[in-house]
């Protein structure tokens, strides 16, 4: 199968969490043994900011962590759809992308019915801004993958789409796998970004004001930290160590004993059952793993077993301490949430579901499961 993805940016993950998971499905497609082609705009917000801040290096490294994936840029003009989409089967159009270039995709494939078009939705503004949602055409569209049950839901009950299926991010566990290290550099660490606002007070009571009380050795990662923000941490003793690739997180959670997950606002009132990227891939890395409230609405993962939810900033820190002084408590949240990810949350079963809906809207199966096969981890 010919498979071609539409996406804001795969080469980088500057403020880009969607990148993750999309790196992470089209690997696995293409050791599959599928075509795959990627577009993405030459001067995309996350790319240009990532490059000027630290050059054209980070991508040739990148390359190197994902030789299967290479990226077309286009400039703004928009991509050849004729030359893109001459031989597709399958494409994939990412939510973060221009509501003109959605448009034109779809009319092409109006006139030109011989591949199969989803939208693909990670993100919330399916619920905090509906208006801008409703920008995008999706007549032409086969149905929407939706990264959680109750945004598939919204697309079908605004009437946005006829068809969707819940399709949620996964590790890929390629990358995210325990690392290796000789010693602990620190008790906690939080890979993140800023952010608009979406969890400042959250921040600070589940993250900030427990490992201050402490004195727990903390590291923060991310980008669009305010000046304000930084002079706080230190402060606090907290250090800031600024922007990691997201290819480099196995090795830093390898060097600190637990992590605590923060959910934007609108995951954590709105959105049910939408954990995000980030605790898919620290529980594939093995690292104990404490997280402020969020409802796990379809059943991922087990709560008390795999992960710890903390209620309040006391509670918080009282995980925290337990975790980083039980030993024992430490290695059965590893070892149980690592389990969790392998028996149902990698970028493998997120893969084997994607087939399914392609087999469900009209593709064959000469073309979804080629003779030549590699599955993930083999």
């Amino acid at each position: 199968m010919n498979c071609v993805f539409f996406v804001h940016s795969l080469l980088s993950d500057w403020n880009h969490g969607n990148a993750h998971f999309l790196r992470g499905i089209t690997t696995e497609l293409a050791l599959r043994g599928h075509g795959v082609g990627i577009y993405e705009p030459a001067d995309s917000w996350s790319r240009t900011n990532l490059v000027g801040r630290y050059g054209e290096g980070v991508l040739h490294e990148f390359s190197s962590v994902y030789p299967s994936i290479n990226s077309i840029l286009y400039d703004n003009g928009g991509p050849d759809l004729d030359i893109a989409l001459d031989q597709a089967d399958l494409v994939i159009v990412h939510e973060w992308n221009d509501p003109n270039l959605v448009g034109r995709i779809g009319e092409y494939r109006r006139q030109n019915n011989r591949f199969k078009l989803l939208f693909h939705d990670t993100h919330h503004r399916s619920v905090t801004a509906p208006q801008t949602m409703r920008l995008f055409d999706l007549s032409n569209y086969d149905g929407v993958l939706a990264f959680g049950a109750i945004i598939r839901d919204i697309y079908l009950q605004n009437g946005w789409t006829g068809r969707a299926w819940t399709f949620h991010e996964a590790a890929d566990i390629r990358i995210f796998h325990p690392a290796e290290t000789n010693e602990k550099e620190g008790d906690v660490v939080w890979i993140g970004n800023w952010g608009d606002e979406e969890r400042t007070a959250e921040l600070e009571e589940f993250l900030f004001g427990p490992v201050q009380s402490l004195n727990l050795r903390t590291g923060v990662y991310g980008v669009r930290y305010p000046g304000h923000t930084i002079d706080m941490l230190a402060r606090r003793g907290i250090g800031y160590r600024g922007w990691l690739p997201n290819y480099r997180v196995p090795g830093t959670f390898a060097r600190y004993r637990a992590t605590v997950h923060v959910p934007r606002r609108p995951y954590a009132q709105a959105l049910r059952g939408i954990p995000t990227i980030r605790p898919f891939e620290a529980l594939a890395c093995g690292i104990p793993l404490i997280s402020a409230p969020w409802e796990d609405s379809e059943g991922l993962f087990t709560e008390g077993k795999d992960y710890l939810m903390a209620r309040n900033g006391k509670e918080m820190g009282s995980y925290l301490r337990a975790v980083v002084e039980d030993g024992s408590l430490a290695k059965a949240l590893s070892e149980n949430g690592r389990s969790a990810i392998l028996a149902g949350h990698t970028c493998g079963h997120r893969i084997d579901r994607l087939l399914g809906i392609c087999e469900e809207i009209g593709i064959g199966k000469e073309k979804l499961f080629p003779v030549k096969t590699t599955r993930e981890g083999v």
